[in-house]
């Protein structure tokens, strides 16, 4: 089989929604909604190897420290391990007093009896009970009609008020989802969730979570807001609800639905961190909460250790997170293309002179440093990579801060690097390319041994040994300065006639031992720029050493 020419004679576009005068998209977020981590029971069920008891309590601590108030914390009616994890939950004290446990049940009375049994005890927990409503869970799973399916959720509401009464030592609190809401009638997801709530008796003080999935995406996500939007205008006694999300990412969108319906008015989140879940995944809840702290909003949740975060959830899902991955992967906060390197490097230098914290960095629209990464890690080099990549590397890796032109003319070389090894090229690389162009000496020509400086007059004199062609010379040239007078005794020794164009210094490191780094540009006769660097801890040899860096290249 093929991809059809005419995917309309298999596939239907989605309906619009019938939303007169629509509200949402001219508002904004301002504070982080309720967020329900479901790690522990959806993301969990999508795994080739489920957590086991070990895996779970290492992800519940990792949640409570990452500030979740609220964590589905699996399915108890699936079998002894999932119920014995639960209720050691609660028996062991392992729930903070400010952390609410949440089970799933399908609407089933021996079910839910045995996810009621599985958090006794517990100071508060929420049972959450759901049933498809959708035509083709009506016809093609259940065959039932519309009547059967609203039945099946009066019933499931009944034994959640029942159930409470049973074990009256727990706040209980109780959550409906429609399941597969988003491909339902609106007015009959509505019906059901209203006659679950005729029997439950929400208040405004004590209100009902209504959750309203998208258990499978099928639509855009302005539709999904739609759905949400229609849904929080008609539903009766909106005051005694939590309208709750639970997206999917079928259509690579679940985290822009879940941003979209939370304008249309819902008041909470549930997803997984970087996105597990079945098929292609539930909505991202660190994607969701960092977009927020983008925009100035506390998400209200803290990923500062995001590299620990990452290292938890790929241990107990035994799966990678993607390099790149918003916000968390290896390479988010990376550039190769050499002008993606330069802006970035110049927001740096930018911020280092302004006055207020405010972020304003071309290409990261994060600090990396508020998630624990650092700056190293920012320019990465390959053979796409430019002048400023490259300078970057080395500023930040050895302190040297190379002037423009040279930045130019080494990127070459590192360039050519790149080119012949077919890879990345590490600060290590980097380094030693530089180091083998400007600094070593073993092969070298000109290398330099020891020298003096004396003064005639206005004329100062350089008095040097070196070791030229490998063979051990006493020099002397006199210039207007130590570095003319450098250049005159390599000219007297059989070296390059150049002049000086340009000439800088400065310091790395601080303290009793700090080094000086000299560079110097100079033109030869046939007009041939040389760039040359010294390293010193005396800033007159760094330059003298500079002087024969350039000789060397030439």
């Amino acid at each position: 089989m093929t991809m059809l020419r005419d995917p309309s004679a298999k596939y239907s576009a989605f309906p619009q929604v019938p939303l007169a005068n629509r509200e949402w998209p001219g508002r904004v977020t301002t504070q982080a909604p309720i967020w329900l981590s479901t790690d522990m029971r959806d993301g969990n069920q999508s795994l080739i190897d489920p957590m086991d008891a070990e895996k779970k309590a290492r992800f519940f601590d990792l949640l409570v420290r990452c500030g979740f108030k609220e964590i589905e914390v699996g399915f108890p009616s699936a079998g002894a391990t999932e119920f014995d994890f639960i209720s050691g939950l609660v028996k062991n004290g392992r729930t903070p007093d400010d952390v609410t446990p949440q089970v799933l049940t399908q609407s089933r009375a021996d079910l839910i009896r045995t996810s009621f049994d599985s958090l006794e005890g517990a100071k508060t927990a929420i049972v959450h009970v759901y049933n498809a409503v959708s035509p083709a869970w009506r016809k093609i799973v259940f065959g039932m009609e519309m009547d059967d399916i609203k039945q099946i959720a009066i019933e499931g509401a009944k034994q959640l008020r029942d159930n409470a009464a049973r074990l009256p030592g727990t706040d209980w609190r109780f959550e409906y989802s429609p399941e597969t809401f988003s491909t339902a009638e609106l007015d009959f997801s509505i019906a059901c969730c209203e006659a679950v709530m005729d029997i439950l008796q929400p208040t405004a003080d004590k209100p009902i979570i209504l959750n309203l999935p998208a258990t499978v995406e099928a639509s855009t996500a302005n539709i999904y807001a739609d759905q949400i939007e229609y849904f929080c205008k008609n539903l009766p006694n909106r005051d005694r609800a939590i309208i709750s999300l639970h997206t999917h990412n079928d259509r690579g969108t679940g985290v822009a639905a879940a941003e979209l319906g939370l304008l249309a008015g819902a008041d909470r989140v549930e997803g997984c961190l970087f996105g597990n879940g079945e098929r292609t995944g539930n909505t991202c809840l660190v994607t969701i909460a960092l977009n927020m702290y983008t925009q100035g909003v506390d998400p209200e949740l803290d990923f500062s250790n995001i590299d620990e975060v990452i290292a938890t959830v790929e241990y107990c899902n035994n799966l990678p997170v993607h390099p790149r991955h918003p916000y968390g992967g290896e390479l988010v906060y990376t550039a190769f293309s050499g002008s993606h390197q330069d802006a970035i490097k110049k927001g740096f230098a930018a911020r280092e002179r302004q006055n207020d914290e405010r972020w304003e960095v071309p290409y990261l629209p994060i600090d990396p440093a508020d998630l624990g990464r650092s700056y190293e890690a920012v320019i990465r080099v390959n053979s796409q990579s430019g002048k400023g990549g490259v300078a970057w590397v080395l500023e930040q890796d050895k302190g040297l801060k190379l002037p423009k032109k040279m930045q130019a003319s080494f990127s070459h070389i590192v360039q050519a690097l790149a080119d012949r090894t077919s890879r990345e090229l590490g600060a290590e690389d980097i380094w030693h390319a530089f180091e083998g162009q400007y600094l070593a000496t073993e092969a070298k020509r000109f290398q330099l041994v020891d020298w003096s400086e004396t003064h005639s007059g206005a004329d100062r004199i350089f008095a040097g040994k070196l070791t030229i062609d490998g063979t051990p010379r006493s020099v002397s040239g006199r210039g207007n300065g130590l570095m003319s007078s450098v250049i005159a005794a390599l000219s007297e020794s059989g070296g390059p006639v150049m002049d000086i164009v340009d000439y800088s210094e400065h310091a790395i490191g601080q303290g009793s031992n700090v080094q000086a780094a000299a560079y110097v540009e100079c033109r030869t006769a046939d007009g041939k720029s040389l760039f040359g660097c010294g390293l010193d801890t005396d800033v007159a040899t760094a330059s003298v050493r500079a002087i024969l860096s350039a000789a060397n290249g030439a």
